[in-house]
């Protein structure tokens, strides 16, 4: 059984979270539901995140199972929260307790404040990459979807979350099972916008489906 706790916060972007919450659950439901989710937030009171979606979190830090996974979103609310000493700690203290942990977008830079990403590798969300590396002790590579370093796994921005999620859920239960949750929510992220793509007769026609192979 595999535990996931995604941290919610005001702010948080939205897709940072339920993205990999998708890959999570979905990945659970083909494990004949073995593992759980679950949002964890500072207080118990409705959390509404970045474009406006109102979310209740199933924890907050004091009341919550141990956890095998941390993951931390980013959203306009992480520059709010980078200076809040109770989520930082709780941040610091779940992750030296988490065989992984893991952020979408500028959640790096909560992981960077509570010391998870000190010294460390890190993705993040683009336009915020000089300002994260700014602050020092921290490598950001800037042309990967996510970045694995030891136990820590940092992605780029918002759906690169998807990404992510799926490389975890295939290190933990194998790739085949990664491959077969990514079919069941039909991702298929290349191309991942039919206008960038020349077409001979001017319409929009759907791809092919990508190989496994």
């Amino acid at each position: 059984m595999t535990t996931y706790g995604i941290l919610i916060f005001d702010g948080a972007e939205e897709l940072d979270f339920t993205g990999p919450w998708e890959v999570f659950t979905a990945s659970s439901m083909l494990r004949e539901h073995a593992d759980t989710a679950l949002l964890i937030a500072e207080h118990s009171d409705a959390v509404r995140c970045s474009k406006g979606m109102r979310v209740l979190p199933d924890h907050t830090p004091d009341d919550h199972p141990p956890l095998d996974v941390l993951l931390v979103p980013g959203g306009n609310g992480t520059r709010r929260e980078v200076s809040n000493p109770v989520l930082i700690d709780w941040i610091r203290t779940t992750a030296a307790n988490t065989a992984w942990t893991t952020s979408v977008c500028t959640g790096a830079l909560l992981l960077h404040e509570a010391g998870p990403a000190r010294g460390r590798r890190v993705a993040t969300h683009r336009p915020f990459e000089d300002t994260l590396q700014a602050r020092g002790d921290i490598t950001v590579v800037r042309d990967a979807r996510y970045v694995v370093d030891g136990n820590l796994i940092t992605s780029q921005g918002v759906s690169a979350g998807i990404d992510m999620s799926l490389w975890l859920i295939g290190r933990l239960h194998g790739r085949d099972h990664a491959r077969a949750v990514r079919q069941y929510i039909q991702y298929e992220p290349a191309p991942p916008y039919l206008a960038d793509e020349p077409l001979a007769t001017g319409e929009e026609t759907a791809p092919a489906a990508p190989s496994d192979n």
